[in-house]
């Protein structure tokens, strides 16, 4: 499964029009300030390089949730002019009505286009507008992985219509780290599957049953595969209507010679709380009022050793309650082996990253994704359409 695109670290844009899609979408507080600019960030290296060699640039992105046709005071991509300005070293333009032209930016210099969503037409990926973008530039850029699942004008359509349509920066290392996790992985490939629930997850483990050779359940996922093993969970969070499916992963992984291990010792609590008293017991152990909030010892143990042993890591959610210090042993084990591990690792999805920068491994996984839907539909094998859209493009 090697995705193939055209990547803008080898395209000539000197003296080009190049209109970047970024993922600006930040968090900001009640009085507009931004909190958190990880994504602003990141997007930097894509701009860095189209201004350092020669280009006129443009780069969009959406924020929040606005309605078609406005642009609302909480819509407005002004903070977000203010903090890439910062970050770039030079003044950054906020234009507001660009979609027909108009105006003229210089080589060396970055424009921003206001938030993308307001756009009529925009969400349904409509084709005039599409057109009409692309007529903007000699180059389009993705670079937004995070909104590579929709499709929308200007993560899909514009891609269609302009003269050129590549991969920027982070959206090639995007693909770049998938492809080696899932398209040809070195053995053994190891998922780790976390969360609530087992039907939010569904497609995914069905998908990775196919592809991995160990599928390390966590959360109350976990307790559902538990359930399906005949053992007893007590008023743990589980989905009992969905046994019969967690047989079927299981099914599916045996037939292939590999196998969905579950936990022999849990740490229990009666609440899910800060000050709860959390036991440890086996798991053949656990009492009617117990409630399941991490893996124990003896299973985060076995989980290390099979990690320890991978050629690949697909990490995706965490195997207890970690906010709490008494459940978070059994991610904090986890979290230590994939560090620790040779393998190459890609980690993804909100929990994840927060499990990630709690214990301070963040420089030993080998690739974070930074898209929490797309990475999860990229898992479940889903065709994403603005990766497609760039496919379609990749021969001219």
């Amino acid at each position: 499964m090697t995705l193939q695109v055209k990547k803008l670290a080898e395209l000539d844009v000197r003296g080009k029009k190049v209109f970047i899609r970024a993922d600006l979408n930040v968090p900001q507080d009640e009085a507009g300030n931004i909190t958190e600019d990880t994504r602003i960030r990141a997007s930097v290296p894509t701009l860095r390089y189209c201004l350092d060699h020669g280009a006129a640039v443009m780069v969009t992105s959406h924020l929040g949730r606005p309605s078609e046709g406005k642009v609302g005071p909480a819509d407005t991509l002004a903070p977000v002019a203010v903090r890439l300005g910062q970050l770039l070293g030079q003044p950054v333009r906020l234009i507001a009505d660009w979609v027909d032209g108009g105006f003229t930016v210089a080589p060396g210099e970055v424009v921003l286009l206001e938030n993308c969503r307001c756009n009529v037409g925009e969400k349904k990926d409509d084709e005039a507008l599409s057109r009409k973008m692309a007529a903007l530039c000699d180059i389009y850029v993705n670079d937004a992985f995070g909104t590579a699942h929709r499709a929308e004008a200007t993560t899909h359509g514009i891609a269609r219509f302009a003269p050129t349509a590549c991969a920027g920066m982070l959206m090639s290392a995007e693909i770049d780290a998938l492809s080696r996790a899932l398209g040809n992985p070195k053995r053994p490939l190891v998922a780790i599957v976390g969360g609530a629930k087992v039907s939010s997850k569904l497609t995914i483990l069905k998908s990775l049953a196919e592809k991995v050779d160990q599928l390390i359940v966590g959360g109350g996922i976990a307790n559902t595969f538990l359930l399906a093993s005949g053992k007893r969970i007590g008023a743990s969070l589980a989905e009992p209507d969905l046994v019969k499916e967690a047989h079927t992963v299981i099914d599916l992984m045996r037939t292939r010679g590999a196998e969905v291990p579950l936990p022999e010792d849990v740490v229990v609590a009666d609440e899910v709380s800060a000050l709860a008293r959390a036991n440890t017991v086996a798991v053949d152990a656990v009492g009617a009022n117990d409630r399941i909030l991490d893996i124990g010892p003896k299973s985060a143990a076995h989980l290390a050793e099979i990690v320890a042993r991978a050629g690949t890591i697909v990490w995706n959610g965490p195997v207890g309650v970690f906010e709490h210090a008494q459940f978070a042993e059994g991610t904090k084990t986890l979290a230590t082996a994939i560090a620790r591990s040779p393998a190459f690792s890609i980690a993804g999805g909100g929990d994840t990253l927060a499990a990630i920068a709690k214990f301070g491994i963040g420089n030993d996984v080998g690739y974070i994704s930074t898209g929490g839907g797309a990475f999860l539909e990229f898992l479940e094998g889903k065709t994403l359409p603005a990766i497609a859209a760039l496919e379609a493009r990749f021969g001219g």
